[in-house]
């Protein structure tokens, strides 16, 4: 079984969708993908699909639904050819029925993949290599896996299908980790000196995230080692009034320093280079050179995996 989810649900048993088109079915099966090989309570089910209280007759409903996502699948192991009557109790060439790709057990259902492809888990694994490689320091290691886990993405989870409270939940927990690795991937490359390809991705993820600290605080980087600092103090002029009409918020004390240190830097004239004679740096702008090294703005995301 292949399983979408970041991004329009897909799931796909023998290579056939088995992801249905009507809302309640889609959801249910939602619920169940994100939660494949695990049993998920009836009640868990019963919630995402009513969660202001099961009406009666609930039960039988969701019966139903399972009912039909066994004949999506049968279907689909049958190759597509349709279920027909007793379509479940055909086993596949590999013995998989649609009784047991979807299973009752214990008081719940089971969504067996198989040992099929799950993006969440092809997303988790990478950020986990990414998360270990930066914390070893091989930031070209990290850059690497952390990219590999966000290219995964293909729009918002679950994107097209009604969310109850299981799936909101899933859903926000899922945009948070994505979240935590576009943080690392971007602090890796800059960490490896790619700041000037970073300013263009970085104007449009603050764009999407305007009360980001994390973000506007490497776009900032990027922009003043790119020699632009002024503009690296609009950005911190702009999250000032994004933070200040969601709710009155100031920027954290981190963003505050960052925003002095570059008032420093443009205040203090660089150089005169005669032509032909070289002359060093001032020290002041040597030490304050120290922001155009290397920064690690962020520290590693709590609970990331080890």
């Amino acid at each position: 079984m292949d399983v979408r989810i970041l991004g329009g649900l897909s799931v796909r048993e023998n290579g056939v969708s088995i992801t249905p088109t009507a809302a309640a079915p889609r959801q249910l099966l939602a619920l169940l993908a994100a939660r494949a090989d695990q049993v998920v309570p009836v009640s868990v089910l019963m919630e995402e699909l009513w969660p202001s209280g099961a009406p009666r007759g609930a039960r039988a409903e969701l019966h139903s639904h399972i009912l039909g996502l066994r004949s999506l699948i049968a279907a689909a192991l049958n190759d597509g050819r349709g279920a027909g009557r007793g379509a479940e109790d055909r086993p596949a060439a590999d013995g998989r029925t649609a009784e047991t790709v979807l299973a009752a057990q214990s008081g719940g259902y089971r969504l067996d993949t198989g040992g099929g492809s799950h993006d969440v888990r092809q997303f988790e694994r990478a950020a986990g290599a990414g998360y270990r490689a930066m914390e070893t320091g091989d930031l070209a290691r990290a850059a690497l896996r952390l990219g590999e886990a966000l290219a995964l993405w293909r729009g918002e989870p679950y994107a097209g299908v009604d969310a109850g409270p299981g799936l909101r939940a899933e859903g926000e927990r899922l945009e948070a980790s994505r979240l935590s690795v576009l943080d690392q991937w971007v602090e890796a490359r800059l960490g490896l000196g790619r700041h000037a390809e970073l300013v263009p991705e970085l104007a449009v993820l603050v764009a999407r995230h305007p009360v980001n600290e994390s973000l506007h605080a490497q776009f900032m980087v990027a922009l003043l080692r790119s020699g632009r600092t002024d503009d690296a103090v609009e950005v911190y002029h702009r999250l000032c009034a994004a933070l200040s009409a969601d709710g009155g918020r100031e920027p954290s004390a981190r963003l505050r320093r960052l925003h002095r240190s570059l008032l420093t830097v443009r205040e203090v004239p660089r150089p005169r280079v005669p032509t032909q004679v070289p002359v060093p740096a001032p020290a002041q702008w040597q030490a304050q050179a120290a922001w155009l090294r290397p920064l690690r703005l962020v520290p590693a995301v709590a609970g990331a995996p080890a």
